[in-house]
């Protein structure tokens, strides 16, 4: 069974009905929970990016289930470097993030700061995708809600990045930007 997800992973494609299949058996058999993980964990394995738009379906429909694999998702969210694995844990980040910041969630100082030091990474990089960077963006925002050097770091960048980076880039900015001069 396990052989055979693996070869499903392998063979999904980056579409939402393609990746939502496969998050369904996930939620239906929760065994498989641990499999996915392990290939979205392994950067060098060549389908982790797929695992990764996986998990990401999982955990918008039950962030909780990450719980039992938070210590290792966060030591690992710097050794991502493939855009599509990116997008997707950057955007399990934010759902951490809301989770946080609506709920008693158990989130150590060391993982708020490995969250926090993968999403400023991701904001930076020259190469980044926007979407990556707004996942970040946000992310950064909610987080820094409680860490006091995250705003002024993040207006920065943000202000200073502004008139290089896509229209899309910059609502999300501009946003984020007002919210903080509250």
């Amino acid at each position: 069974m396990e052989n055979r997800f693996i070869t499903d992973i392998a063979a999904s494609t980056a579409h939402r009905p393609s990746r939502e299949g496969l998050a369904t058996r996930v939620l239906n058999d929760i065994n498989l929970l641990t499999v996915l993980l392990d290939v979205a964990f392994k950067t060098q394995d060549k389908n982790h990016h797929k695992a990764c738009g996986i998990i990401e379906l999982v955990f918008e429909n039950h962030i909780s289930l990450l719980d039992a694999y938070l210590e290792t998702f966060c030591t690992r969210l710097k050794d991502y470097t493939h855009d599509g694995a990116i997008r997707s844990v950057s955007k399990v980040c934010l759902f951490l993030a809301n989770r946080w910041a609506t709920q008693p969630v158990t989130l150590s100082a060391q993982q708020k700061e490995l969250i926090t030091e993968a999403c400023f990474d991701w904001l930076i990089n020259p190469a980044g995708k926007v979407a990556n960077k707004a996942y970040a963006m946000r992310t950064l925002y909610i987080l820094g809600k409680d860490t006091e050097w995250v705003y002024p770091e993040l207006k920065r960048i943000l202000s200073e990045d502004f008139s290089a980076h896509s229209a899309a880039y910059k609502a999300a900015a501009k946003e984020l930007l007002q919210k903080m001069k509250l």
